[in-house]
């Protein structure tokens, strides 16, 4: 625990507080002091409470420090502002922003409760206490922001849903060694989110002995890194991963992020080594927004003091926080990303005499088995075939080689999403085949995110509903309605889809034996 964080005799210390209905919206005593929200319905929402100080001036590219109390009752009916990121993806709000540690709470309205001398488990229950949910937003730690992922759906199943936004990119995952810690800054801030939650979850009616992480794609590589991280134990009770394989990535090499701290510190004009550190923190965002580039995958460093090993290591060994997780991915990952690249200005659908050499280039020597295994007869277009292959060789094999590794620890329930009728972006041209199961498409039905996606078909309403009552009874309980994954490749996976779920034939689908026989597949991109 950092010096300075309320802790959890602080969380006990405001169990009692009683909320009250003021004037204006609905006010909760905070261990930073008394914040006014909003009522919807049966939901109350709080938005921009800071939980770390601002990180300008000396504090940039410094470990996140307390955020400072205040008198009076802080309004909480506006989002904080997006923490510092570039234009380029309809997932990001470009944004110049260094105060940016903010967080927004969601929850159920819940009846006053008594019953403080109750044994825990009881006693949560009889106050009404509920499942806390710590949504870490996607966006390759380079884009998005917490408020984006509406969260009513998952509050409206009896969830205390809270999401924070976090240092991004170039002021979040700067490995420069002037910088001393600079590289792990963003699971920094996400830890710091999490103790502000260990201690204030009850104010809100949230069970702050029940706190599941839960993030998608880059927010569920910073899940891998809470499992794996000695400092975030004790923070959380359960896990969920959704499109973030921890065997093949969540972390970078030291090497790696020296050389990308090198490229920026020399695009800014401080390359030279004396006062580099004072040089960066003089520099404008702009400037080393501009210097990072636009579609970068930062990383916490692996072997440090905040990542002493890779996730994939630490899940090989053992030496990770042993909760349950929830771990998945899509069936169709990759076809967004490949119809993205047509429909990006100059692009085109993928011509047929573009597969080869498109293979040639990613697998190099192996790739005459690739094309063995994929021939381009067997599927509808070129592109969709290349997001097949893309699907499977860096999302489906790698994922269920982390269920494998999570499973021989501790209990893993493993699903894939394979709706095929999904939502595309909203406000984009139609691409030349379906998206299906999609990178990001499962959470147009977790989330109220219609500002990015179309509106989820009718027809499938109920789906959606299963899906987020089971992401909130696993947040509750730990279990899902289907088995545990257990041991060998064999696994139990369950497919998630509106006309039914099933146990799918997930190895065989996605040519997992091939994959793992060739070892060709690699870090993912994610979004």
């Amino acid at each position: 625990m950092a010096p300075g964080w309320p802790g959890p005799a602080a969380a006990s210390a405001h169990a009692a507080v009683t909320t009250a209905d003021a004037p204006g919206g609905p006010v909760v005593r905070t261990t930073h002091g008394l914040v006014r929200g909003t009522e919807r319905g049966a939901l109350r929402t709080f938005q921009g409470i800071p939980y770390a100080a601002p990180p300008v001036g000396k504090l940039r590219w410094a470990p996140p420090k307390p955020a400072p109390g205040w008198d009076g009752v802080r309004a909480a009916t506006r989002p904080g502002a997006p923490c510092a990121q570039p234009e380029g993806l309809p997932i990001g709000v470009p944004s110049k922003k260094e105060d940016c540690l903010y967080l927004n709470v969601t929850a159920p309205i819940t009846p006053k409760a008594a019953a403080r001398s109750a044994p825990p488990a009881e006693a949560a229950a009889s106050r009404g206490e509920r499942p806390v949910i710590v949504w870490i937003h996607g966006g390759s730690m380079m884009y998005g922001t917490g408020d984006m992922y509406g969260p009513d759906r998952l509050a409206a199943q009896g969830a205390v849903v809270v999401s924070m936004n976090y240092r991004l990119g170039v002021m979040g995952f700067l490995g420069d060694p002037a910088l001393k810690g600079a590289e792990g800054l963003g699971l920094e801030d996400q830890q710091a989110a999490l103790r502000w939650v260990r201690a204030n979850a009850r104010a809100f009616g949230g069970d702050a002995d029940n706190v599941t992480i839960m993030g998608q794609s880059g927010g569920g590589y910073g899940v891998c890194g809470h499992l794996v991280s000695p400092a975030s134990a004790g923070l959380f009770d359960r896990a969920v991963v959704q499109s973030a394989p921890c065997a093949t990535g969540g972390s970078r090499t030291r090497a790696e992020a020296r050389a990308e701290a090198a490229r920026v510190a020399e695009a800014v004009g401080c390359g030279a080594r004396a006062h580099r550190a004072s040089c960066l923190r003089r520099k404008p965002v702009t400037a080393l927004l501009k210097a990072y580039g636009p579609f970068n995958e930062p990383r916490p460093v692996a072997g440090t003091d905040l990542m002493p090993m890779a996730p994939a290591q630490a899940l090989r060994t053992g030496r990770f926080h042993r909760v349950p997780v929830l771990v998945g991915v899509t069936h169709d990952e990759e076809r967004g990303m490949v119809l993205g690249q047509e429909l990006a200005p100059g692009g085109a659908p993928m011509k047929p005499s573009q597969y080869e050499p498109a293979l040639r280039a990613r697998f190099g020597p192996a790739a005459d088995d690739v094309l063995r295994r994929y021939p381009l007869r067997a599927h509808p277009s070129a592109g969709e075939a290349l997001a097949t292959i893309l699907t499977d060789a860096n999302w489906s094999a790698p994922t269920l080689d982390t269920a494998r590794l999570l499973s021989r620890w501790t209990p893993t329930r493993v699903y894939e999403f394979g709706e095929r009728d999904t939502p595309w972006f909203k406000g984009y041209a139609k691409p030349s085949f379906d998206q299906r199961a999609q990178h990001m498409s499962e959470l147009a039905y977790l989330f109220d995110l219609n500002h990015l996606f179309e509106d989820v078909p009718a027809a499938q309403t109920r789906f959606r509903d299963r899906m987020t009552r089971t992401w909130v009874d696993f947040a509750r309980s730990g279990r899902t309605d289907w088995p545990a994954f257990g041991a060998g490749t064999d696994g139990y996976v369950q497919t998630l889809e509106a006309g039914g779920w099933r146990r799918a034939d997930f190895a065989r689908d996605h040519q997992y034996g091939f994959w793992k026989s060739r070892g060709a597949y690699g870090p993912t991109t994610s979004g």
